[in-house]
C-alpha cells in the first residue's frame, strides 16, 4: 500500500457487536477469565473490534447488561393485546420466561450490578409494560378496585425472577417453568381480586398459546 494512502477507518458491524456481547455474557456466566484475546476467540473479530464497538472492556460490560434489558423490553412489547386482560398479564409472564430461557447468559448478566447501564431507564421499561397490563385488569374489573397494579406487577416479577434464576443456573430443570409459573400467577392474580376459575383459565390459555404443554394448575383450597 502506498505510504500516502490512509487505511480505511474501522466501522461498527451490528453482527460483530452481537457476537461479542453474547460471547461475553456466556463467559461471564461460565466464570471464564475474560481478556481481549479470549473474548474475540472464535468470533471472527479482532481485539480492535472491542474498542470499535464499545470503547474498551468497561463499555463492553455496560453493553452486555443493556442488551439484556433491551431484548426483554422488545419481547414484552411484542406480546399482543387481547380481550382478556388477565390473559395478557399472564402472557407477559410467559414472554419473560421465554426471554430468559432463550438467552440464559444474557439474563444472568442483566442483574450483574457491577456494570452500569448505558441507559439506566431501560431496566424499568419491561416492568412498566407489566404494570400497564395489571392496571387494565383492574380498570376492566378483573382485579379489585383497591389492587395496586405496581405491587401486583412487582410480585409477579419477583416470583418469576426467582424461579428463572434457579433454572438458568441449572439448579432446576427447564421443564418445571410452565407449571410453577402458572401456579404462581394464579395465586397472585387471584389475590389481586380475580375470580379463581376465570383466572386459572386465563393463565393456562396464555401458556397454551405460547406453544407449551398445558401446565398443571391446581385449584386453591375451597374452590
Amino acid at each position: 500500500m502506498p505510504c500516502n494512502v490512509k487505511a480505511m477507518p474501522r466501522t461498527a458491524d451490528p453482527d460483530v457487536r452481537r457476537r461479542l456481547v453474547e460471547r461475553a455474557a456466556r463467559m461471564l456466566a461460565d466464570r471464564e477469565p475474560v481478556t481481549l484475546r479470549s473474548l474475540v476467540e472464535g468470533t471472527g473479530a479482532s481485539t480492535m473490534a472491542v474498542y470499535t464497538h464499545f470503547g474498551g472492556m468497561p463499555g463492553l460490560w455496560r453493553a452486555v447488561r443493556q442488551e439484556g434489558f433491551t431484548r426483554l423490553h422488545e419481547r414484552l412489547a411484542a406480546v399482543p393485546r387481547t380481550a382478556d386482560p388477565v390473559h395478557d398479564v399472564a402472557a407477559l409472564g410467559v414472554a419473560y420466561a421465554a426471554n430468559a430461557l432463550d438467552s440464559p447468559s444474557l439474563y444472568r448478566a442483566m442483574f450483574d450490578a457491577v456494570a452500569e447501564l448505558e441507559d439506566p431507564a431501560a431496566a424499568d421499561r419491561g416492568l412498566a409494560v407489566l404494570v400497564a397490563a395489571a392496571s387494565r385488569a383492574r380498570e376492566e374489573g378483573r382485579f379489585s378496585a383497591d389492587a395496586d397494579p405496581a405491587a401486583v406487577a412487582t410480585r409477579l416479577w419477583l416470583a418469576g425472577h426467582g424461579l428463572l434464576s434457579l433454572v438458568v443456573q441449572g439448579v432446576l430443570p427447564r421443564d418445571v417453568v410452565p407449571e410453577h409459573s402458572a401456579e404462581t400467577a394464579v395465586a397472585l392474580l387471584t389475590a389481586a381480586g380475580d375470580d379463581p376459575a376465570a383466572c386459572r383459565a386465563s393463565v393456562v390459555r396464555a401458556w397454551e398459546r405460547a406453544g407449551t404443554s398445558r401446565p398443571r394448575v391446581r385449584p386453591r383450597p375451597g374452590h
